[in-house]
């Protein structure tokens, strides 16, 4: 008997073991693990809108632009804790981003998650495609739909009133398997889509418009989305 609970104690180690753990994309001190990609930076004095303050990531707005990870990712849960500093307006998440300056030499190839005020969780195509249910009613007329300038690309979201008062944290979620991508904001499931023309890539945050705190980008690998 003693011999069989020694042998069940080291198996439920080894099990405990391989267990993946969730990760802190950024260390509160500095950038690293990322880079920033913004067009202003190219040719002018232009200040980086990406920095670190009181251990958060801070999206200054302006100039327009994105912090991606140097990394890819594939088979993700990703939890964004998040705020408006100030004035509410506008920022995403980019899930599965690739050739940067794709879209209005500007947005990285990629599938936008957005977090504009009262809008988070809808979708945006940027020269990458997903299909959700009911697709012509949330994105409008199928022969508008598209992946590039002056397309539909937007997909709204199921929701309304998921987000939090502005100045109060949010917390979204977004799970990725394979082609498929769930998003949760504040426990509300809000978006859910498949068929997706990627399924790996890096992950970037935006410059556009509006300050926003982050306190909170973790990731964990998973196998199978949450139901």
């Amino acid at each position: 008997m003693k011999k069989f609970i020694l042998v069940f104690s080291l198996a439920l180690i080894v099990l405990s073991s391989c267990k993946p753990t969730a990760k802190s994309l950024f260390n509160g001190k500095g950038l690293n693990g990322w880079h920033i990609d913004v067009p202003a930076m190219d040719s002018t004095d232009a200040r980086n809108p990406f920095i670190i303050r009181n251990g958060m990531l801070v999206s200054l707005g302006t100039p327009a632009g994105h912090i991606i990870t140097d990394a890819s990712y594939e088979d993700f849960r990703l939890d964004v804790e998040y705020r408006f500093a100030g004035e509410p307006g506008n920022c995403g998440v980019l899930v599965f981003a690739s050739t940067p300056r794709s879209l209005y030499k500007l947005f990285p190839k990629s599938i936008e998650v957005q977090m504009m005020h009262e809008n988070a969780g809808d979708f945006w195509c940027i020269v990458e495609d997903i299909t959700v249910d009911d697709m012509a009613e949330r994105r409008g007329p199928k022969e508008e739909w598209g992946i590039t300038e002056g397309k539909k690309r937007r997909i709204l979201n199921l929701t309304d009133g998921s987000e939090k008062p502005v100045g109060d944290w949010n917390h979204m979620t977004i799970e990725c398997l394979k082609n498929e991508i769930k998003v949760w904001v504040n426990g509300d499931l809000v978006n859910h889509g498949y068929d997706a023309t990627a399924q790996t890539g890096q992950i970037a945050l935006q410059a556009e418009g509006s300050e926003v705190e982050f306190r909170k980008v973790e990731l964990l690998p998973i196998s199978k989305l949450t139901e």
